[in-house]
C-alpha cells in the first residue's frame, strides 16, 4: 500500500531549502545598502523644503531667521521637520540650511 505514494524525500527538501537560503543571503545585502541611500535623498530633500520656508520666511519678514526654532513658532516647519530620518539634526547659518554630516 505504500508503495504507490510518492512524496519528496529528505534529499530534496534539503536541496530546496539550500537554494532558498543562498537567494535569501544575496537578497538582504543589497537592501540594507539602499536603506542608507534612502535616507540620505530624504534628508537632501528635506534641506531643500526647509530652504524653502527660509527663504518664504525672509520674503516675509525680510530678514532671515536666526535659527530653525523660530520657523517651527511661524508655523513654517514642524519640529519634526529640523532633523533627518537619522535623527541628526539639521545645520542652519545665515540664512543656509546643511544636511547633518554623518
Amino acid at each position: 500500500m505504500l508503495k504507490n505514494e510518492r512524496g519528496f524525500t529528505l534529499i530534496e527538501m534539503l536541496i530546496v531549502l539550500m537554494i532558498i537560503s543562498v537567494l535569501i543571503l544575496l537578497f538582504i545585502p543589497s537592501l540594507s545598502g539602499k536603506s542608507e541611500e534612502v535616507n540620505s535623498t530624504g534628508c537632501e530633500a528635506l534641506v531643500a523644503l526647509v530652504q524653502a520656508q527660509v527663504d518664504a520666511y525672509y520674503l516675509n519678514e525680510r530678514e532671515y531667521p536666526a535659527t530653525l526654532a523660530i520657523l517651527v513658532e511661524g508655523d513654517y516647519i514642524t519640529t519634526e521637520q529640523t532633523t533627518c530620518s537619522n535623527n541628526l539634526s539639521l545645520g542652519y547659518s545665515d540664512g543656509k540650511v546643511t544636511a547633518p554630516s554623518l
